[in-house]
């Protein structure tokens, strides 16, 4: 059962490595998966691909006949697989369905305080000896409105916070989770009753079609000014171009983003020392109220060791009983 991980990084090998008890062949490539470099899959049964990865349909058509039989993700999120074709060609996928969602619940509230309290213009004010507090005005958590889009197991830990700090909670989810409401007081509303009337939005659902653009020029026409968005989920969720003219309008209290409807290729890489040729990433990084992390959100050793344990038993139990428990049908 030869493994090759694509996409590895530093920070999680040394996880991998140990997770892999039953000593599987591993070949680690620091490159993305794309049609290209899918070719170096060949002569392996399995590959463990990340979320940047490309698993489309014609990568997977090349890992089938290159001899792969099973996609394991390190990830909860599947939107870069072909799950369909995958399927038609007997493939088995499986991804790491909870991981931690500590972590990015924890996250989210991160930029949330840096955005509210400035943190990161202070940082920079008194690392040029500038004590000044003009400008860094923030606000109480306590008595804001939050509205969450999507409280499955991320968003369900952010109620929790929430509730700790004296939020009033909104919720929209197309399967309302009955005890956050009696824990929390979580007040599951429709999309566009939490839209009116949030005072901070957050969103924790999966990108499929329905929630593709669930954040569009209609959606951000209905949200008070002064609005504050963040995003700990999917890229995809957001319409971009629609969030600049937004942000250009002075709509945004503030916007934190960890993940970028364009990131494949981009997130988790150096680009330090090019130009980056993305102008609507380069438009995002000159909004002084605009905070953006690489997709690290996830980005904790406890969640790396829950990925890279689920990654190995998902490949342990394809190879001695045929199917895992992660599978994605």
């Amino acid at each position: 059962m030869n493994v090759v991980v694509y996409d590895t990084h530093d920070f999680e090998q040394e996880y991998l490595e140990k997770a892999n008890v039953n000593s599987y062949p591993v070949t680690f490539l620091p490159f993305r998966l794309t049609p290209q470099t899918a070719l170096l899959s060949k002569g392996a049964k399995v590959v463990a691909i990340f979320g940047n990865d490309d698993a489309s349909s014609e990568v997977i058509e090349i890992l089938f006949n290159n001899g792969v039989r099973y996609i394991a993700l390190r990830s909860a999120g599947f939107n870069h697989v072909d799950i369909l074709k995958a399927k038609e060609l007997g493939m088995k996928v499986a991804n790491v369905p909870s991981y931690s969602p500590y972590s990015v619940a924890e996250h989210t509230i991160t930029l949330i305080m840096a955005l509210n309290r400035k943190l990161i213009k202070a940082h920079n004010r008194v690392s040029d000896l500038n004590f000044s507090l003009s400008g860094l005005v923030g606000f109480d958590m306590n008595g804001k409105t939050v509205g969450v889009i999507g409280t499955g197991k991320i968003g369900s830990v952010l109620t929790k916070i929430l509730y700790g700090f004296g939020c009033n909670i909104l919720a929209y989810d197309i399967k309302p989770d009955s005890t956050l409401t009696t824990k929390y007081n979580v007040e599951y509303v429709t999309k566009e009753e939490l839209f009116k009337n949030s005072d901070i939005i957050v969103l924790l659902a999966p990108l499929n079609p329905n929630t593709k653009y669930i954040i569009n020029e209609e959606s951000i026409a209905m949200m008070k000014d002064g609005v504050m968005l963040v995003n700990t989920s999917r890229g995809g969720l957001i319409d971009t171009k629609a969030l600049i003219k937004a942000l250009k309008n002075g709509k945004f209290h503030s916007v934190g983003l960890d993940v970028y409807e364009f990131e494949q290729g981009l997130f988790h890489y150096d680009f330090s020392n090019t130009v980056v040729q993305d102008d609507m990433i380069a438009r995002l990084l000159t909004f002084p109220n605009v905070l953006i992390t690489s997709h690290q959100a996830f980005l904790t050793s406890d969640a790396i060791e829950n990925i890279s344990t689920s990654t190995f038993e998902s490949i342990h139990q394809w190879d001695t009983i045929g199917s895992a428990k992660n599978e994605l049908w």
